[in-house]
């Protein structure tokens, strides 16, 4: 080729590139709790997109908005309605309070979406999702398959505009297969490669107006058709986003995010991004008492609805029990109200007249709790019903086990007064005696027992009364040593009282008499520990020697409470050991005398990239120093287990965030070895862990924060964990049925009359499978599983309970497959395969 080719060739190129055509997706973001001005908003909307044809937008409104300008500005809804199945138009977030997803259970998730589709498509029935696009990090691994279920055919895995919260990781060109936990595969626009982090900013990326710089970045980096972002919030008076007319930025041509997949883009990739949860770079107030306590709010109502739909599903089995739909309904919307981002990382904005979004979470959770506590108990009381009482009974415990597995625990039952002073004994529902014990603890009489539960059904056990007697009185015993050694069949533990009631030993007697317990690096297994930047330096529980009570020694149950202080504030933790149960319970308070600061310093500047409230090290935490050889972390996500690649979780920058995020659970597992520790938290929150760190949970951080308030300690921190020393993958360990067991413990009733059974309604013992939900819909019953732990081969699952079929659904409840089912004596039985972390939806007819 000649010269004059060369240069023809170079010139042709440099046009060619220059004329790329850029795109841009705009949009609108938020609602009637996350800033949607109702009186003029709507008709705004409609004006803009009626004066500027060639404009449009993604919808990511909250549901529940329409009711309310439906009632207030009825004409603008009208409009409204008529655009919203109109080429300009796309829902791309149907959820119903648009949550973060990483930070609540997986069966949340799903409801999120089920409740927020349901109600758009109540005001705009002809309105579809094909697309997930957000203005918030509400991203999390097991999308893809969630919103294939759905229905979904795309996503969009960037949100350049609002990344106060965080950001996903940068990858890759145009498009991508976002591949999910379980394998599910979704295309999918990523945050490119070449999509930095905006210079001089902490919430923002440079794709958020469709600057030159940006575009050239991805010119240079092979993107043939670039795209950039941005979802206005529902509150600002803005048109078009980046110029109207022959005014737009770049000459860029707004597009649906639909249109861009199907008619514009390349179409397909070969590029498969196997996303990790570690991919979601997110950093909210994590150890902020308001934090703590909407974390802890939200998953006691988790695990509670999820419960009574469980429950309910028995009673209705035995009972022929129901609910009322429309108190189910409320419950699921109060606690996805909760759930809203803004809840999570604005918790001290004002929500309304009423308070702030921190007092609106106390309000819904409150309502969760009410109405779900109720239908468990209705539940237990559909059971009173009079029947022929087993000889010799004069009493009933009823035991229920919501999980899919068999269970053998310790059950401590509260009894009816009339049981004080006797001597009790406790027949199974095969009417053999077993071993039991009753004590009195203050003015309550309990009673301990070893309860074997099959799986998801209940046990009954018969109680008489034998004589008068005197029932032991627990606790007060008071430890005046330096020392106290405390011992069942599986463990030994020995406190060092003088280092504030830290523990000195751990040897787990089943595990080969492990000691887990580190004896070196400067920390102790228990410690609390943090940087106090008032006082400029470090302050440890270790400082100060700590007093000892043991409340319950039985052969059922090991109860202590320990008294100490941190920095001269006293604390209290309360330390448990059941018999057979190799978790050990935590309690923790810390009863501060005024509001301290702890974190790495006092921040000034709430916009600097430098954050005070990074680095975990210098929050106060609880740490476990364990003897584990080159161990590296595993961490459950919604529906997903992710194993760490990060060498630490240390960061101290809005730039530079890392996943530290404990969910449920995390897993500290030696990777030549066989031994790990797992720690169980009551709340979400965040971990540190790092070479010559040892793994540290999260429990208090005191200091300015995100846009400037400051959080302040306001009470007493209170909060609960757990540890699990074993042996094994955690797989192979069973530690996300462990965590299963621990948010959903065994419930028990008195009955006066009752029957002597046992029965089981769903069984997937020795398949690793959940069951993230069981629910009574449409007079039927609604069965999700989880594969939490197993393989991908084929396992039996036992209904216990004649079916005239089954069928596998969608999300939106379309038929999948119907399932090949074989009664055996009044059972139910099929096959089911899904691979490790899939899902699989059922109907029971």
């Amino acid at each position: 080729m000649n010269k004059l080719c060369v240069i023809l060739v170079v010139i042709l190129w440099s046009v060619q590139a220059h004329s790329q055509q850029a795109y841009f997706v705009d949009g609108y973001h938020g609602g009637i709790y996350g800033h949607y001005p109702v009186e003029w908003k709507t008709q705004f909307i409609v004006d803009q997109l009626t004066k500027n044809p060639d404009w449009r937008i993604g919808i990511e409104i909250e549901p529940e908005t329409w009711d309310t300008v439906l009632v207030r500005t009825p004409e603008a809804y009208h409009q409204f309605a008529k655009l919203a199945i109109d080429k300009q138009v796309e829902f791309t977030n149907p959820t119903y309070a648009q949550p973060y997803c990483y930070n609540i259970s997986g069966e949340s998730i799903i409801r999120q979406f089920q409740y927020g589709i349901a109600k758009i498509n109540n005001h705009f029935p002809k309105v579809d999702f094909l697309t997930y696009s957000v203005e918030e990090p509400c991203f999390t691994s097991c999308l893809p398959q969630i919103l294939k279920l759905f229905g979904y055919k795309y996503a969009v895995i960037k949100c350049p505009n609002t990344c106060w919260g965080g950001y996903t990781g940068a990858y890759g060109g145009e498009l991508v297969n976002w591949v999910g936990t379980d394998g599910t595969s979704i295309l999918a626009v990523p945050r490119y490669a070449c999509e930095q982090l905006e210079e001089n900013s902490t919430w923002q990326t440079t794709a958020w107006i469709n600057s030159e710089a940006y575009l050239k970045a991805c010119r240079d980096a092979g993107i043939k058709h670039p795209v950039g972002m941005c979802f206005q919030d529902a509150g600002w008076k803005n048109g078009p986003w980046i110029g109207s007319g022959k005014e737009v930025k770049a000459n860029s041509i707004y597009v649906r995010w639909r249109d861009y997949f199907e008619n514009i883009s390349i179409g397909k990739t070969d590029d498969d991004w196997h996303f990790s949860q570690e991919d979601m770079h997110v950093n909210l107030m994590w150890g902020s008492q308001v934090m703590q306590r909407i974390g802890q709010e939200v998953r006691v109502s988790e695990n509670k609805i999820v419960m009574a739909e469980k429950m309910s599903v028995m009673a209705h089995l035995v009972n022929g029990y129901n609910y009322t739909q429309a108190d189910m309904d409320e419950a699921w919307r109060t606690l996805m109200l909760a759930q809203h981002h803004d809840s999570w990382i604005v918790p001290y904005n004002r929500l309304n007249k009423q308070g702030t979004w921190a007092d609106a979470i106390k309000r819904w959770t409150d309502q969760t709790n009410n109405i779900t506590d109720g239908i468990v108990e209705a539940s237990m009381r559909s059971f009173d019903k009079v029947s022929a009482a087993a000889p010799n009974q004069q009493g009933y415990i009823r035991v229920y086990n919501t999980l899919g597995s068999e269970r053998t625990e310790i059950m401590n039952v509260l009894l009816p007064r009339e049981y004080a002073n006797a001597d009790l004994e406790l027949w199974d529902w095969k009417q053999n005696k077993i071993d039991c014990s009753v004590e009195k603890e203050g003015e309550n009489i309990r009673l301990f027992f070893e309860a074997k539960v099959p799986p998801f059904g209940y046990s009954t056990y018969g109680i008489k009364r034998k004589r008068i007697g005197k029932n032991v009185v627990s606790g007060g015993e008071k430890v005046n040593a330096p020392e106290y050694v405390v011992e069942n069949e599986l463990y030994k533990i020995v406190f060092d009282l003088s280092k504030g009631g830290t523990i000195k030993s751990l040897i787990a007697k089943q595990e080969g008499n492990k000691e887990f317990a580190k004896q070196s690096g400067g920390y102790a297994l228990g410690e609390l520990r943090g940087y106090f930047y008032e006082e400029g330096k470090f302050r440890s529980s270790t400082e100060a020697p700590a007093k000892m009570t043991v409340l319950r020694d039985n052969a059922y149950e090991k109860k202590l409470k320990i008294e100490g202080e941190i920095a001269s504030h006293p604390f209290v933790q309360i330390v448990t050991l059941s018999e057979g149960d190799r978790r050990i319970d935590f309690d923790l308070t810390i009863n501060w005398k005024k509001n301290v600061g702890i974190g790495e310093y006092k921040e000034q500047n709430w916009r600097d990239n430098r954050r005070a409230y990074c680095d975990d090290r210098f929050k106060l935490n609880v740490l476990f120093p364990v003897d584990l050889t080159s161990p590296r972390i595993y961490k459950n996500a919604p529906f997903d287990v992710c194993e760490s690649k990060l060498e630490n979780t240390f960061f101290n920058s809005w730039d530079q965030i890392k996943h530290n995020i404990i969910l449920h659970w995390v897993d500290l597992a030696e990777q030549k070895g066989d031994y790990a520790l797992a720690l169980l938290s009551d709340h979400t929150t965040s971990y540190s862990y790092g070479e010559d760190y040892p793994l540290g949970l999260t429990a208090q951080y005191s200091g300015q924060g995100l846009w400037g308030p400051d959080y302040k300690i306001t009470d007493s921190t209170k909060m609960k964990y757990a540890i699990i020393p074993h042996r094994g993958k955690w797989d192979k360990a069973s530690i996300a049925t462990d965590s299963d067991k621990w948010n959903e413990p065994l419930l028990s009733s008195y009955h006066s009359c009752a029957e002597l059974e046992s029965k089981s309604f769903v069984d997937l013992q020795n398949t690793g499978y959940q069951v993230s939900a069981a629910q009574l819909k449409d007079g039927k019953i609604v069965l999700r599983l989880f594969n939490a732990e197993g393989d991908k081969t084929q396992h039996k699952v036992t209904l216990g309970m004649p079916l005239s079929s089954v069928e596998e659904v969608d999300l939106n409840g379309n038929c999948i497959e119907r399932k090949k089912i074989e009664i055996r004596a009044g059972k139910t039985e099929m096959i089911v395969s899904m691979p490790r972390f899939g899902l699989k939806t059922f109907i029971l007819n």
